[in-house]
């Protein structure tokens, strides 16, 4: 992995008033780890023949059952064209199946099938022993502070669910 440039924050400055320099080394911190977790399933998306973007709608399919083809769209903030590609090799591939709504013939919901499931456990189960290891690593004071920051990057404030 390419080293980044990371400094330890000055032990004066407050938090509240970050510097420039340590604002990137943060965005520098958010992409490596964002890199490492996702580098544990690649692998098994290549031997797929997926890539991320595979993995990130499995993911959110996964956590919502049932999920509208627009509420995914919604999470992954894509272009409809881009999530058209990314669901046609998801359904070709027998990862996912999508259906009509029973209550609304106009609205589309996707699920996992059974091998999607499996893959979306592999991945998992590749991608978890990093994250328990840094969130245990680091303590739940920290974790409670990372979860805040995520949440305010992600425009959300003092919620307990996924997006």
């Amino acid at each position: 992995m390419t080293d980044i440039n990371i400094a330890e924050p000055s032990p004066h400055a407050s938090p509240l008033y970050l510097r420039d320099e340590e604002l990137k080394q943060g965005v520098d911190l958010l992409f490596s780890g964002f890199s490492a977790v996702f580098a544990e399933g690649d692998g098994l998306l290549r031997a797929a023949g997926l890539g991320r973007a595979h993995r990130r709608a499995l993911y959110f399919i996964a956590r919502n059952p049932g999920l509208s083809v627009a509420g995914l769209l919604s999470i992954l903030r894509i272009t409809k064209q881009s999530l058209a590609r990314v669901l046609n090799d998801l359904i070709e591939g027998g990862y996912i199946e999508r259906k009509q709504a029973p209550n609304d013939r106009r609205m589309r919901q996707l699920r996992l099938t059974a091998k999607g499931a499996a893959l979306d456990a592999a991945l998992w189960k590749a991608q978890r022993p990093l994250l328990v290891r840094a969130f245990r690593d680091a303590g739940p004071e920290a974790v409670a502070g990372f979860r805040r920051v995520l949440m305010g990057l992600a425009g959300r404030r003092g919620e307990d669910h996924a997006p």
